[in-house]
C-alpha cells in the first residue's frame, strides 16, 4: 500500500471549495484537488433528513499530511462540521503516485 491518499471534502459552493483547493495546493498540503461543481447531498442533521447542492472536492495527497489538510479546511471551511475523508490509494501509476508524494511536501 501507498502512502499517498485521496481525500474527499464537500463544500457549499464550487467558489469555496476554489478557495480551499488553492490553499491547499498553494501550501503544498495536497499535490491537486479537483472539483465536480454540481453534486446533490441527501444526508441527516440536527434532526431531519436534508438536501442541498454541493460541490466535491476529490484531492491527493500523503497520510502524513493529513492533520494538516484537516485542520486547515476547518479553519477555511463554512461548515460547522465539514466532510473530510481520506481514502488510501492501494495502488496506481507509479510516475503519478511519485508526483504526489514530491509535491505534497507540506512546505
Amino acid at each position: 500500500m501507498a502512502d499517498e491518499i485521496v481525500i474527499l471534502i464537500t463544500t457549499s459552493s464550487e467558489a469555496e471549495a476554489q478557495r480551499i483547493g488553492r490553499a491547499l495546493v498553494e501550501e503544498h498540503l495536497v499535490a491537486c484537488a479537483n472539483i465536480i461543481s454540481a453534486v446533490t447531498s441527501i444526508f441527516f442533521w440536527e434532526g431531519g433528513t436534508r438536501e442541498a447542492a454541493e460541490s466535491l472536492m476529490v484531492c491527493k495527497s500523503r497520510s502524513a499530511l493529513l492533520d494538516r489538510i484537516m485542520s486547515r479546511v476547518r479553519e477555511m471551511h463554512s461548515y460547522t462540521v465539514p466532510e473530510v475523508i481520506a481514502l488510501p490509494i492501494v495502488g496506481g501509476l507509479p510516475d503519478y503516485l511519485a508526483w504526489v508524494s514530491d509535491t505534497a511536501k507540506g512546505a
